[in-house]
């Protein structure tokens, strides 16, 4: 037996969980009677163990999803002009910042308004000298006091016009050379183009050229079939995972249930609002959702680990003492994570083993 001792424990475990696992056999097991067994103390020693609880059950729905850009900080850019396209600075996925020139319009409509200023400009002036030469006229007996108030009237009215020609020639963003630019209202990515150099533009064409989303917010919508609509709530718990990054998991709430269904692939749509640090998220993505639905009754639960599949049929290890360890049949509810939720017969406070089970599950019932 002291030879025994100089021996290295995980070389020790090793040799006994090997001979176990040699003498199990491919009998189903129907008794749960394994007194026939005992467990070394050396191994049980160093096994894990978990107890039974009673916890909120908590049941997953498992929809499919994608990643879209948040329809409340989008904006699209049209134009108001005719004209054709030229000097298009920017690509899809570019980041712009607000008022930074995207493109400009080469239109007659854009020469139609610098013309309306010029005339503004001219009308001013003529007014201007108007009243300059009626109230040296006043001055001089030669004009009445009507004719200075008609004057200053007409002063002043051509004056607005000036101002009116300048606003609308600056609101359709025109420059000295008749030119329409296309600016950027915010900050954000060029997530839609439709616009390309010597493309013609009509002002009636309801085709937007550009559509700018900053993507630090994007919204997950994901469908969801009729025969899952009861289990859906607004402000449920959901973990969202891509292609892109399966390991990541994205957390959120259902911030919106659409209360139709799509006519085309009957489904309802749901809406989660994500934060987008590190613009990961990307619109179009593919998206896996679970939506968490905590119900208001509890189950039985315990560690993932503690499940052994055989022969189409789930079963627990109970553990009592070393010579007394129990084969127990168990239905799954649910397993969230490595929290599995049960049914069997077993209550709370049971002990039962959570690591090594397949080799300890072979050796009890061979």
């Amino acid at each position: 037996m002291k030879s025994i001792q100089f021996i290295s424990y995980p070389a020790f475990i090793m040799i006994i969980l090997v001979v176990l696992l040699g003498q199990s056999c491919k009998s189903h097991p129907v008794a749960t009677d394994t007194s026939a067994y005992i467990l070394p103390d050396s191994i049980a020693k160093i096994l894990k163990y978990d107890t039974i609880k009673d916890c909120p059950l908590v049941r997953t729905i498992s929809l499919s999803g994608k990643v879209s850009f948040n329809e409340d900080n989008v904006v699209k850019v049209y134009s108001v002009v005719s004209g054709n396209c030229e000097n298009i600075r920017v690509m899809l996925g570019d980041y712009v910042h607000a008022g930074e020139m995207l493109g400009k319009i080469k239109s007659s409509e854009m020469a139609g308004f610098r013309n309306d200023l010029n005339n503004a400009k001219t009308n001013m002036q003529v007014a201007k000298e108007n009243l300059d030469a009626t109230q040296g006229m006043y001055k001089s007996g030669l004009a009445s006091r009507k004719d200075i108030i008609i004057a200053q009237a007409a002063y002043a009215q051509a004056g607005s016009e000036l101002n009116h020609a300048r606003s609308v020639l600056s609101i359709n963003g025109g420059n000295m050379n008749n030119d329409y630019i296309i600016r950027s209202p915010i900050d954000g990515f060029i997530v839609e183009k439709n616009i390309t150099n010597d493309m013609a533009i009509r002002a009636d064409d309801n085709t937007n050229l550009f559509t700018i989303s900053d993507l630090k917010n994007v919204w997950i919508i994901a469908n969801v079939y009729e025969s899952n609509i009861s289990q859906i709530h607004l402000n449920d718990s959901v973990r969202i995972t891509t292609l892109a990054y399966p390991d990541k998991v994205f957390k959120g709430t259902i911030n919106k249930i659409m209360n139709v269904l799509d006519p085309t692939n009957k489904v309802m749509k749901i809406i989660i609002k994500l934060p987008n640090p590190g613009y990961l998220l990307k619109p179009e993505m593919f998206a896996n959702v679970v939506v968490i639905n905590h119900e208001q009754q509890e189950a039985l639960c315990v560690s993932s680990s503690t499940i052994v599949f055989d022969h189409s049929q789930n079963y627990v290890l109970v553990y009592h003492n070393n010579a007394n360890i129990e084969t127990v049949p168990v239905q799954v509810i649910n397993t969230l994570g490595d929290k599995t939720y049960i049914t069997g017969n077993l209550k709370p406070g049971d002990r039962l083993i959570a690591s090594q089970t397949i080799l300890i599950y072979q050796a009890l019932n061979s």
